[in-house]
């Protein structure tokens, strides 16, 4: 099992191509300035099966998946199970994590080491709101790395400009794609 903040079925804003993007729940790491505090709590989220969540990424008919957090590498067991099961299924697996490549490999896990070698690109480092990235899109500060594992993506796919989706349910409205600055609601306005 992976738990699961939300899930966004089809965006073209976290990834190349059009993607199924997975928010997991809980992080350890608590980067100051996370867009995403409220997936901290690891006791949140519902737990989804690895194998049903890329069936339905199949279904859909996207390029790939896209895993963001929280923490994925916090689930590092789950992460690995969905991240071979895209694979599997001819899909293409990205990742970011506030760790870093190096912090990751010398924690010598085995389900560490599945998900690494399940992954076409891995987007490591901590967010650093001070260092907002304006040349790659998708990757919030400069701080963060790309890591191709596969030669299914290069740098020249992480290029341009940052895009933003809003999604207007008639009741919620969900914004995703860039860790700006967060819209609260107050004073009669937002």
């Amino acid at each position: 099992m992976i738990r699961v903040a939300h899930e966004i079925a089809d965006t073209e804003a976290e990834g190349p191509g059009r993607r199924t993007a997975v928010w997991v729940q809980g992080c350890a790491i608590r980067c100051v300035g996370c867009c995403n505090p409220e997936l901290f709590d690891a006791q949140g989220g519902t737990g989804v099966d690895p194998e049903a969540l890329a069936e339905r990424v199949v279904a859909r008919g996207v390029e790939g998946v896209t895993v963001l957090g929280g923490e994925p590498f916090d689930q590092a067991d789950g992460l690995a199970s969905l991240c071979r099961a895209v694979q599997a299924r001819g899909r293409s697996v990205l990742v970011f994590t506030g760790y870093t490549l190096e912090t990751l490999q010398a924690r010598s896990e085995p389900a560490v080491a599945a998900a690494l070698a399940a992954i076409d690109t891995l987007v490591d480092g901590p967010f650093d709101r001070q260092r907002p990235e304006r040349r790659r899109r998708w990757v919030g500060s400069e701080n963060q790395r790309l890591w191709h594992f596969t030669g299914r993506y290069g740098d020249a796919d992480f290029a341009g400009a940052n895009t933003v989706e809003l999604r207007w349910d008639g009741a919620t409205l969900t914004v995703n794609g860039w860790p700006g600055p967060r819209l609260t609601r107050g004073g009669g306005g937002w």
